[in-house]
């Protein structure tokens, strides 16, 4: 009887035992300060309730917006010697070197809305860039922001121990050419390998079968340049542009003959010039986001447009930017809209890849394009005259005096990497 008694008092106890037990969880669970709380109920949440979508990839920073802001005075700069860097600059574009009489278009920098970008420093920069390759694709203008980052790279000394590794990549003299389709170059104590690659429209161009003069290359509107197919999987960064070789004169000129799925154009939609750039640019665009999964490590840009300052509707020759007074269009770029450039900023919209916009805040800076430098004078030939010949000066509103705008392109990518 005891015995009996005994077990139920014990049975009891446990009974009694899991009822405090369980009071106390509940009073735990429903305390608004108890961190377990939210955890218990987010790992809830894991499996009663299917992951939140992610959101679409972004081509802009939502912390720092570098296409707004403004351009202030820097003492600071220019960020390397407009004389000095012969190695890397053309002399058509180094504006001290070609004469021009007016320097103040180098003494600003860009502030970006929102952030500050810290000073670019070529040791930092190269650190970062440890065993990477920086690959610039596109016109004379991503001519001119390789040669510019080449310029910052080497704070516009003379580097004998940067090694020129263009044969890795066929950029190769050819016979009879003025120059290589493009030049690399490798900082060896870092492996740093900077390069470019001419190509005007970021199309296929393949030369056609015709015997009969001129010689016609077809420009394949849905095929991004065999040189990018080949080598992307050796990128690290790529920035891609496009966009002033799309005017009649610049495709008949060069005897291109525009092709779509490897046959001739014959619709009227595409033999328009402007639809004919929208078409490739957003195919380039199209097959470059379908490649960056297979190389998780590159990072690609397009950049938007520069522009050009031509005036008196002189389209043909360059125009007369002849303005010298920096900032006379104003100083800053505001309010949220998009990019000047409604091309490139669609087609990279909801891919990977990041738009580097730069073309508002390049419209601001008409005084620094290298128009008003002049042409180095050959050596005069033994004539009988006492006339004394002028050397011509440079009628160009389109590609800028270095160091000038494009350094900041430069910054502006660098920050964003």
């Amino acid at each position: 009887m005891f015995g009996g008694k005994s077990c139920i008092l014990r049975g009891g106890s446990v009974s009694l035992a899991l009822v405090i037990l369980i009071f106390l969880m509940l009073t735990l669970l429903v305390s608004e300060e108890n961190p377990l709380r939210s955890s218990l109920f987010d790992v809830q949440l894991q499996f009663s309730a299917s992951p939140p979508p992610s959101p679409p990839p972004s081509s802009s920073s939502s912390v720092c917006n570098y296409a707004k802001g403004k351009w202030v005075k820097d003492k600071k700069r220019p960020l390397y010697s407009g004389s000095e860097c012969k190695q890397w600059l053309s002399s058509m574009w180094a504006c001290r070197v070609m004469g021009r009489p007016d320097f103040s278009f180098e003494g600003y920098r860009w502030q970006p809305q929102g952030c500050n970008m810290p000073q670019f420093d070529r040791f930092t920069f190269l650190t970062r860039m440890q065993n990477k390759t920086i690959a610039f694709i596109g016109d004379s203008l991503g001519r001119q922001q390789f040669q510019s980052l080449m310029c910052m790279a080497t704070g516009g000394e003379d580097s004998p121990e940067v090694q020129n590794v263009g044969w890795e990549y066929g950029l190769v003299k050819p016979k009879g050419a003025l120059r290589p389709d493009g030049w690399a170059y490798r900082f060896p104590t870092t492996n740093t390998t900077i390069l470019y690659y001419w190509s005007a429209s970021l199309s296929d161009l393949v030369p056609m079968k015709n015997t009969d003069p001129p010689r016609l290359t077809a420009m394949h509107l849905d095929r991004p340049p065999a040189f990018m197919r080949k080598y992307l999987h050796r990128f690290d960064v790529l920035v891609l542009n496009t966009g002033h070789h799309w005017n009649r004169g610049k495709i008949e000129g060069n005897h291109w003959v525009m092709h779509v799925n490897g046959t001739q154009v014959q619709g009227e939609f595409l033999k328009d010039i402007s639809h004919a750039k929208v078409f490739t640019i957003r195919s380039v665009a199209k097959w470059l986001d379908a490649q960056l999964p297979l190389h998780p490590r590159l990072r690609a840009f397009f950049r938007t447009i520069s522009p050009r300052h031509f005036r008196n509707g002189d389209w043909n020759t360059g125009g007369n930017c002849n303005n010298t007074v920096p900032l006379s269009r104003g100083s800053e770029i505001n309010g949220d809209d998009g990019s000047v450039d409604a091309t490139v900023e669609s087609a990279v919209n909801g891919t990977r890849i990041k738009i580097l916009d730069i073309t508002a805040l390049s419209e601001l800076r008409d005084e620094a394009h290298i128009s008003g430098s002049k042409l180095k004078p050959r050596k005069p030939k033994k004539v009988k005259s006492n006339v004394t010949s002028t050397a011509p000066v440079i009628n160009d509103c389109l590609h800028w005096c270095l160091p000038g705008v494009p350094d900041t392109w430069n910054e502006l990518f660098i920050a964003q990497i």
